[in-house]
């Protein structure tokens, strides 16, 4: 089983990234790469760790760019994780991200909701404060009666209390993923809502920025989806890449290795994607 799409503690998933190793090969994953949200923190020690399992690894990042209203995710792997100028922008976005979470709880406040931001940072137990720290809070507290009904009403691009935050152009992030080393690759393009035909131009006109790769397999995708975006990465000559964006118990739907339930990645993704990133 194979999953290229995960999320740790160093982000805004459950898991330590030594415990993500574990828990992956205790469901029969062979083939594993960590991508947290802005941050490459959980890489060295998930990479040394899998060497000791004996799990084929690659380190990755899932960088946040603006696309038109939207958010567009670039997935670099087999970066490297130790490059000077790629951890001074990793440290940039999170700064971002750091500083719109005070205004968050001010949103909520003015909604209605009695919460302060020492209760998220207390969620959040040291790591990373995100949004799904907001919405573990406002469960506990009885405001919705799930962290995703949190995102829907409140938390998600567009909703109630959401606050925006500073994101890279995709050309910029593409760029930074190069230069240090990695592999850029479009994560989860049906996420942009687009047609299909709308997303070969927008690739096409990334790949012209250096964009190596497209996410064909995906935590919610219909077999349908997965054909269609795998003609346009054959088409575009892209390495076809993977993954169920796992967070833990932070998404509780969401498995490893199988996404919602249907994924099924075939091992020729695999054998290909290690060929072409630096993996371990």
């Amino acid at each position: 089983m194979i999953d290229l799409h995960t999320h740790s503690t160093a982000s805004d998933g459950t898991f330590h990234p030594e415990d993500l190793v574990d828990y992956a090969i205790s469901q029969g994953i062979t083939h594993l790469s960590l991508t947290d949200h802005d941050t490459i923190d959980g890489v060295e020690s998930a990479l040394l760790y899998a060497r000791e399992r004996g799990l084929k690894f690659a380190g990755g990042v899932e960088v946040s760019a603006e696309f038109k209203d939207r958010t567009m995710h670039i997935l670099g792997y087999g970066i490297d994780y130790r490059d000077k100028t790629l951890n001074e922008k990793l440290k940039f976005l999170r700064k971002a991200r750091e500083e719109r979470n005070p205004k968050i709880v001010q949103k909520l406040n003015e909604a209605g909701f009695d919460l302060c931001y020492e209760d998220v940072v207390k969620e959040a137990g040291g790591k990373v404060v995100g949004r799904p720290h907001f919405a573990s809070v406002m469960l506990k507290k009885g405001y919705v009666s799930s962290t995703q009904e949190a995102f829907d009403r409140y938390l998600k691009k567009g909703a109630q209390c959401y606050v925006d935050k500073f994101r890279f152009e995709p050309e910029e992030a593409i760029r930074i993923i190069l230069e240090s080393g990695g592999v850029p690759v479009l994560a989860h393009p049906l996420s942009l809502k687009l047609n299909f035909s709308e997303i070969r131009e927008v690739v096409i006109r990334l790949k012209e920025s250096g964009l190596e790769g497209l996410e064909c397999f995906y935590r919610n995708h219909t077999k349908e989806d997965e054909e269609n975006l795998l003609q346009i990465a054959q088409e575009l000559d892209l390495l076809v890449t993977g993954g169920s964006d796992f967070h833990g118990s932070n998404r509780p739907n969401i498995f490893i290795g199988i996404g919602e339930g249907n994924m099924r990645i075939p091992d020729w993704v695999a054998e290909k994607f290690f060929s072409r990133i630096r993996g371990n």
